[in-house]
């Protein structure tokens, strides 16, 4: 019987030997990979402690061992861009990677305006979705994390896939533009790693060693490396969270009484114009729940077919009904309402639409400019203008959530750090809305990132590409102070970091929307500055006419321009516009401007010795209209005597 059990356990030992020798790659090593072609390629995995790797790549053996802890790696000589090709890694057991290519990894990173997938894009760019089949462009989707305690070596998920109408769905949209425009011009495979998130600032991006220039950012990282805080903070915020739903929903009169049935009485209902937030109506600004309901007339060439129905942007959270059936729901401000209406719902003659709103906090209701319509095929029925409201239940402020997967280190230590043993061609980086709070601080964040993830890659100073913040929300009448512009002048002033592009787009954004759905403009600016800087194209005129020097004389100010290409010019008129001086840097008011040259002369006949000039120096500075003759705007800017 002994001997029994100790042939078991022998079993036993070798069978879970067996299992820790199996060797295993990264998520990013796998089929349909893209690989860095004309680079020495790194390839690297995990195997039980000392054991022996072969790899049969293209008729050619390669060799490793793994070391005590069990990490191998080995390197591959530079290969020239095409595919696809099959490598079989070979130990205890057996892997094979099939569909590799090697062409220009780019890694794509930032927040909601860089992780903004096509889907959201899709009634916009329509033509090119549908075109969108090219096994060449390739995405891989880094899943969202964070981790406060160490740089994690793998990621948990993730696969490659080809850009066809389906998949290309899940690309982010300016990413997938820029490949599509690279792609065009150099006709070799662009491999995207997408690895953003929403709400993002850039210190979540810092590793622990770069924040420690930032004190305020460092001690913070260091105090979520407490997991049992975490749980503690996400359990408060969850228990907060429920009870204000809670009890919102316990105090609806529209629950109650059902004001979702097209039958409601709605005689003594309030009017209001939409869109429009009902602050601005005779409701006043209160938070909780408020019902919105419509009559339409639906003629019959309308019914039995399946319909769509849009309704803007509400904030912050809808539920929609047509004649008594619910038709969708969206449970935050940012996404277009855009739902479907089954063929069996619509009828002819009269139709109802109820809408219940929740806001938790701020102005509720529904944003200008946005598209509010019913659609069958090519028919549609305008759905601005009068609506019936009423007040379900107010609430108090809801506070929000901690939202620790912002935290500074977190999404570095997961979503950066497993990427650094690939090679790649370079950055592209679209964020800083959300630091625009504190926006003085980019000046020395950003450059510290890039250096960062420099040293991080030990790859050199590859090339890293940004955009500056877009245009967004409303306009002024008279100059003032902006955050968002001076977060736009920490940006212009990290091109002081060799290598290093900016993509001007104060001209591409929407007033009422901080994720403007105009992708394509931004991604072939990217594309612009890659053809030139990264890919030889020397002579194109890609990069946003700059000062680079400025005079200041007792009655003006003489600012030269780089980057002006085939000229200056006041776009859509002789007049330029959005200039403003200073004498004391305090008080500005606007300025006269006029291009002489590669050169703007700027003044006021009331402001003698001008010591500051501005030019769109507004979140929204929808006037602005220096541009080169070749399309693209003068980036904003501050010039101080």
């Amino acid at each position: 019987m002994k001997t029994i059990k100790n042939l078991f356990i022998a079993l036993f030992f070798v069978q879970v030997g067996s299992l820790v020798a199996q060797i295993r790659l990264p998520k990013l090593i796998s089929d349909g990979v893209v690989l860095q072609r004309n680079e020495k390629v790194k390839i690297w995995g995990w195997a039980a402690p000392n054991e022996s790797i072969q790899l049969e790549f293209k008729a050619k053996t390669y060799t490793a061992k793994a070391d005590a802890e069990g990490n191998w790696n080995m390197i591959l000589p530079a290969q020239k861009a095409g595919g696809p090709y099959e490598m079989v890694f070979k130990a205890t057991n057996e892997i094979k990677v099939k569909d590799i290519l090697f062409g220009d990894v780019w890694i794509c990173s930032g927040q909601s305006n860089m992780e903004l997938p096509m889907e959201r894009l899709k009634e916009k760019y329509g033509a090119v979705i549908k075109n969108a089949k090219n096994s060449n462009i390739r995405q891989f989707l880094v899943p969202d994390k964070y981790d406060f305690n160490k740089e994690q070596t793998d990621l948990d998920a993730g696969n490659w896939v080809s850009a066809d109408p389906k998949t290309v769905l899940e690309f982010s949209g300016v990413a997938y533009f820029f490949a599509k425009a690279i792609y065009e011009k150099e006709q070799i495979p662009i491999g995207l790693i997408n690895s953003a998130l929403g709400g993002s600032p850039i210190e979540s991006w810092l590793s622990e060693d770069a924040l420690k220039a930032f004190p305020e950012a460092y001690q913070e990282s260091q105090r979520f490396k407490n997991k049992e805080l975490i749980k503690e903070i996400e359990a408060g915020d969850k228990k907060r969270n429920d009870d204000w739903y809670d009890l919102l929903n316990k105090t609806d009169l529209g629950l109650e009484n059902h004001w979702d049935l097209a039958g409601t009485y709605d005689k003594d209902w309030n009017q209001m114009q939409i869109p429009a937030y009902w602050a601005d109506s005779s409701l006043g600004n209160v938070n909780g729940v408020v019902w919105f309901r419509k009559e339409i007339e639906v003629p019959k060439a309308m019914v039995g077919k399946p319909a769509k129905l849009f309704m803007g942007r509400i904030v912050d959270q809808d539920f929609v009904y047509v004649n008594d059936q619910l038709i969708g729901t969206t449970s935050y401000q940012y996404p277009p309402r855009r739902y479907d209406v089954n063929a069996d719902v619509l009828k002819e003659g009269k139709n109802t639409i109820s809408i219940r709103v929740i806001n938790n906090s701020g102005r509720g209701g529904f944003v200008e400019d946005k598209p509010y319509f019913l659609a069958v095929g090519n028919d549609t029925i305008d759905l601005k203008g009068t609506w019936k409201y009423k007040l379900g239940a107010t609430m108090k402020p809801l506070q929000g959530p901690t939202f620790i997967r912002w935290k500074p280190e977190g999404l570095f230590n997961a979503m950066i750090a497993p990427l650094t043993n690939l090679k790649i061609k370079g950055v592209l980086w679209y964020q800083g809305e959300s630091n625009a709070g504190n926006p003085k601080m980019y000046a020395k964040a950003l450059p510290a990132l890039i250096q960062d993830w420099r040293t991080k890659w030990r790859q050199g100073d590859f090339p890293f590409l940004y955009v500056q913040l877009p245009n967004y929300m409303e306009t002024y009448a008279e100059p003032r102070e902006s955050n968002w512009a001076v977060l736009r002048q920490a940006q212009l002033e990290s091109l002081s970091v060799p290598n290093t592009a900016m993509a001007v787009a104060i001209d591409l954004g929407e007033w009422n929307d901080i994720h403007p759905l105009n992708k394509e403009d931004v991604g072939n600016r990217l594309a612009l500055l890659a053809r030139k800087i990264v890919y030889g194209e020397k002579k194109l005129n890609a990069e946003s006419p700059m000062p680079f020097q400025s005079v200041f004389e007792k009655d003006k100010v003489i600012i030269t321009f780089k980057n002006i290409g085939s000229g200056l010019i006041a776009k859509n008129g002789t007049e330029l516009k959005s200039f403003a001086i200073s004498n004391d840097g305090k008080h500005f008011v606007w300025a006269n401007a006029k291009i002489i040259g590669d050169k703007v002369e700027v003044w006021n006949d009331k402001i003698s010795n001008p010591t500051v000039v501005r030019y769109a120096w507004d979140n929204n500075p929808d006037e602005a209209n220096l541009y080169s003759k070749d399309g693209l705007p003068s980036t904003p800017f501050e010039v101080k005597k």
